[in-house]
């Protein structure tokens, strides 16, 4: 199953655009960077101009609408040390890098592109001393960028440091690898004798956080190498945000889902799209995509129906329970200050809501409760 996978970084290398459409796409790239790869554009069907994956993958003038924040959940709020975000008592967020392998058109942490190295801790000594510092820390979240495009010897490093760590009991990578280069895990088997490793001998459990957004990421390739991943005793998970024109409709969602369950991820979060710098053109209206979710797993199995819809807000992770005709309902899932911990909410509903901000700044008017 060796293959090589060539990443591409300019658009001029994308034969599927036209010469129209690569000039006028420059003033993107100038502001948000591309990055992709030639297995994940195999799978864009180029006939079709809203093929999800393209859609994922490809810039579009659409991203230059003014619109949000680049920090939309204010994340800085958070860093204790470079490169280590402390929100939540028991889970500290480690950002390892600042490269994936592929740039998705709707990364809430385009930033980290932009301010190339400004929040990475490239050296994460100082973050591992923070951890070993803190006992209440029981799981660390390596993210970024993907720590799977590091190399493997500095992963290797880093999952050794975490397990000397007593009260560290789970380590999860967050990684759009499996669906956007599942090359990487099948052609390093180093990569999969380190995940066994940290699972058999260690006491301790990994996870792996993938980022299926559509069913056709879910391919045979992929699957195999999820499969293997598995083999050693890493469990997974899947979240993804809801995505206009990618993933907003109840039968792509059932479909995701229930595909992913069937290959052993479980569901675990879909997300409402933060307000994030580029992202107008991939945000859905809350109170519609209630409808698309619940549809959704009105229609799968609870292996599948499982999954929860929340919003990462910067006072923590807000679940979207429900509605009435009047009013809508939300939940802390994970609060950042304990006083909202399992806080329950009640708004009036307002329709044009796309993040939970467009709720709360009518408060005075609109909160029940």
């Amino acid at each position: 199953m060796e293959r090589k996978i060539n990443y591409i970084t300019k658009l001029d290398q994308i034969s599927g655009l036209s010469a129209e459409e690569k000039e006028e796409l420059k003033e993107v790239v100038k502001k948000f960077e591309f990055r992709t790869n030639d297995y994940y554009l195999s799978l864009i069907n180029w006939e079709d101009a809203n093929d999800p994956i393209r859609r994922i993958s490809i810039p579009s003038l659409a991203e230059l609408e003014v619109w949000g924040k680049l920090d939309a959940s204010n994340e800085k709020k958070y860093i204790k040390v470079r490169g280590l975000e402390h929100k939540y008592k028991d889970t500290v967020v480690i950002l390892t890098t600042n490269v994936c392998a592929m740039y998705c058109r709707f990364c809430f942490r385009k930033r980290l592109f932009i301010n190339k190295g400004e929040e990475i801790a490239l050296d994460i000594s100082q973050d591992l001393e923070y951890v070993r510092n803190h006992p209440e820390v029981n799981n660390v979240l390596l993210t970024g960028g993907d720590p799977l495009i590091l190399s493997t010897s500095k992963l290797e490093k880093i999952l050794k440091e975490l397990a000397e760590i007593e009260h560290v009991r789970i380590v999860r990578i967050g990684s759009k690898i499996p669906a956007s280069n599942p090359y990487r895990i099948l052609e390093d088997e180093h990569l999969l004798d380190i995940f066994n490793w940290f699972n058999s001998s260690t006491g301790k459990k990994l996870y792996l956080m993938t980022h299926f957004n559509h069913p056709k990421e879910i391919t045979d390739v992929s699957k195999k190498a999820i499969f293997k991943v598995q083999k050693t005793g890493t469990i997974t998970y899947n979240q993804t945000p809801i995505l206009k024109g990618i993933n907003d409709d109840a039968d792509t969602i059932k479909t995701l889902i229930e595909e992913l369950s069937f290959m052993g991820v479980v569901p675990y979060y879909l997300f409402q799209c933060r307000p994030v710098v580029g992202n107008k053109m991939f945000s859905t209206r809350i109170e519609d995509t209630i409808d698309i979710v619940e549809k959704a797993r009105s229609q799968v199995s609870g292996l599948a129906a499982k999954v929860r819809y929340v919003m990462s807000h910067e006072t923590g992770k807000i679940e979207i329970l429900g509605k009435t005709d009047e009013h809508i309902f939300f939940r802390y899932h994970r609060a950042a200050e304990e006083e909202n911990a399992g806080k329950f909410m009640v708004f009036k509903r307002n329709p044009e809501a796309h993040w939970f901000d467009d709720y709360t700044e009518l408060v005075a008017e609109y909160k029940v409760n």
